[in-house]
């Protein structure tokens, strides 16, 4: 994972700069959203990016290679990358996306892409399950391997909370909660409805900010905890 602080500031800068310089009349739009625009992120922190183009063919995109190329040689993931008309068609398969940018997204370059986009409860939990489901499987398969190594497992626990977070966040907005929460208020607000304890997440919430998070003992309990919660949460999202 790449850094952040002041050094996302100036990452972004010199991608904005180099994606206009090369896309030209071809950027509708460029978003930053997720943890980076909150404000939350950690070392750990993916960056999410969002870019809108009139034409994303492969005609399209080859002027921009240099510069996504250098944007993800420190370890940044690539945006996403929509044609216009493609975006416009994508409110039912990514209301969660759509939502959160909507709601603290950061338009770096270009129109404001939700504006015009309305999502619906039903798509929003279609995905919501769907992913929830999916990333429980992952968690549950990649605890499996883990367990019996401590530094693994407070890995597993730092790595995979950024996902969850977003899935919460998507869960208390499913339920007409769109109050903006720091991520352990999220937590606590997502356990009291879920019915799980919110400290089985307290020591990942911890240590993801922690230069070097504390290694959990061979199958630890918290991890175990950590696995009950998640497992909470699928079960409450399916009853919503």
């Amino acid at each position: 994972m790449a850094k952040q602080g002041n050094d996302l500031e100036t990452r972004l800068d010199r991608f904005v700069q180099a994606l206009k310089a090369a896309a030209g009349d071809n950027l509708v739009s460029l978003v930053l959203y997720g943890s980076a625009a909150r404000g939350t992120a950690h070392s750990a922190s993916d960056v999410n990016l969002l870019l809108i183009l009139r034409d994303a063919t492969a005609a399209g995109l080859h002027p921009l290679g240099e510069a996504v190329r250098t944007w993800t040689r420190n370890g940044d993931r690539p945006p996403l990358i929509f044609s216009a008309d493609g975006w416009q068609r994508a409110a039912d398969v990514f209301p969660i996306e759509i939502e959160d940018i909507r709601r603290q997204g950061r338009v770096l370059l270009g129109a404001n892409p939700v504006a015009d986009l309305a999502t619906s409860r039903d798509d929003l939990r279609r995905q919501l399950e769907r992913e929830a489901r999916g990333a429980a499987v992952q968690l549950r398969a990649a605890y499996a391997a883990a367990a019996p190594d401590g530094a693994a497992l407070s890995q597993l626990l730092v790595a995979s909370l950024g996902t969850f977070m977003v899935l919460f966040r998507a869960a208390l907005r499913l339920n007409d909660d769109g109050q903006e929460r720091d991520d352990r208020a999220t937590v606590h607000a997502i356990a009291s409805r879920a019915g799980f304890p919110p400290g089985a997440l307290e020591w990942a919430l911890t240590n993801r900010n922690a230069d070097r998070a504390a290694a959990l003992k061979p199958y630890d309990p918290i991890a175990a905890a950590y696995l009950d919660a998640v497992a909470a949460f699928v079960d409450f999202v399916d009853r919503s």
